[in-house]
């Protein structure tokens, strides 16, 4: 059965694909009192923008094109979603993706990751992504393998992104976030934007679900550094 999110960019492609020539083909998004969201082609006030505009009258191939075609907010909502399911902070997602592609469904890298989160061919295929340009199966995987690494490296924070950018094998084997300008830059950006979206410094902790059903928290040293840890023993100095 398709999710929600698949059926909303099947719709969005549908609508593309079959409108009329000569005709814009327009999708808006809304979002009741609820925060229940609704995809329409009609425009209920003057302000409202499309998340995807199509005026040309050719056949609309569908491709990373449409992907690219959605909006910053859109992939927002899958990232929570995706988040919540797989019980790992939305906010992490949310800077590592920022990190990775800064949001362009459609990013390739010189080494040839691709999407939101970047993922290698090889590690997709591990992952089971069979697209990863399809905003939904890419952070669906990148979160999967991105819990993989914390888990593999204990809850360390600085260690697991470290392995997401520059490979487990060489962070296992020298236990430390490698001396490479690339992976020590990405690994600043993302715990900066990570601490920095309204948690607080200094002992402080945000509870999430591990995977074996501990509590797993999240303490934000003085120095900015992030322990994730399943054993907290309350306010202290560290």
């Amino acid at each position: 059965m398709l999710s929600f999110y698949q059926m909303v960019i099947t719709l969005i492609i549908a609508a593309l694909l079959i409108g009329p020539s000569t005709v814009s083909a327009e999708i808006y998004k809304y979002q009741s009192d609820d925060g229940v969201s609704y995809f329409t082609n009609a425009a209920v006030g003057g302000k409202d923008r499309p998340i995807v505009r199509e005026t040309k009258s050719s056949t609309v191939k569908v491709g990373p094109k449409q992907y690219a075609a959605l909006t910053k907010s859109f992939f927002h909502d899958i990232a929570e979603e995706k988040a919540r399911e797989h019980n790992i902070d939305p906010e992490l997602v949310k800077a590592v993706i920022k990190a990775e592609s800064n949001w362009n469904p459609v990013a390739v890298s010189r080494k040839g990751a691709r999407g939101l989160m970047q993922l290698m061919p090889s590690t997709a295929a591990d992952l089971g992504v069979s697209n990863s340009f399809n905003p939904e199966e890419n952070i669906d995987g990148g979160i999967r393998y991105l819990k993989y690494l914390l888990e593999r490296f204990n809850g360390n924070l600085m260690l697991a992104l470290a392995a997401y950018n520059a490979g487990p094998n060489l962070v296992d084997r020298i236990k430390s976030v490698p001396a490479i300008p690339e992976t020590v830059s990405y690994v600043r950006r993302i715990i900066r934007d990570y601490s920095g979206r309204g948690h607080v410094v200094g002992a402080a902790m945000t509870a999430v679900k591990a995977s074996n059903g501990d509590r797993i928290h999240k303490i934000v040293n003085k120095d900015g550094t992030i322990l994730l840890t399943n054993t907290y023993a309350g306010k202290q100095e560290l």
